[in-house]
């Protein structure tokens, strides 16, 4: 399954994509930061081409939130709306899934 992550730490990057993998999975990061258009469609990309997004909304602006929940729907791409991502919390998030 290719899994979307929208916002978060950059650090937590390469952990969290080393569990994805153990898992089966894979990840693609953005960062949620909307400046331009460029970015937007970005983050519009992300969501075409994942199974599942994850949003992290106590880091991203409302504006990555929306449009990234709008676009989700529109594709009828799964979306979960998550606070924060800790690696325990994604390894245990994968696990169930």
């Amino acid at each position: 399954m290719r899994i979307g992550i929208i916002g978060g730490l950059d650090r937590n990057a390469r952990d969290l994509e080393a569990i994805a993998l153990a898992c089966g999975h894979q990840i693609e990061l953005h960062t949620g930061g909307i400046v331009g258009a460029a970015s937007a469609a970005g983050l519009r990309a992300l969501v075409t081409r994942s199974d599942l997004v994850i949003v992290l909304t106590d880091v991203n602006s409302h504006n990555a939130v929306r449009l990234a929940r709008r676009h989700a729907r529109a594709r009828r791409t799964p979306l979960r709306l998550l606070r924060r991502l800790g690696t325990s919390n994604f390894e245990a998030f994968l696990r169930q899934i």
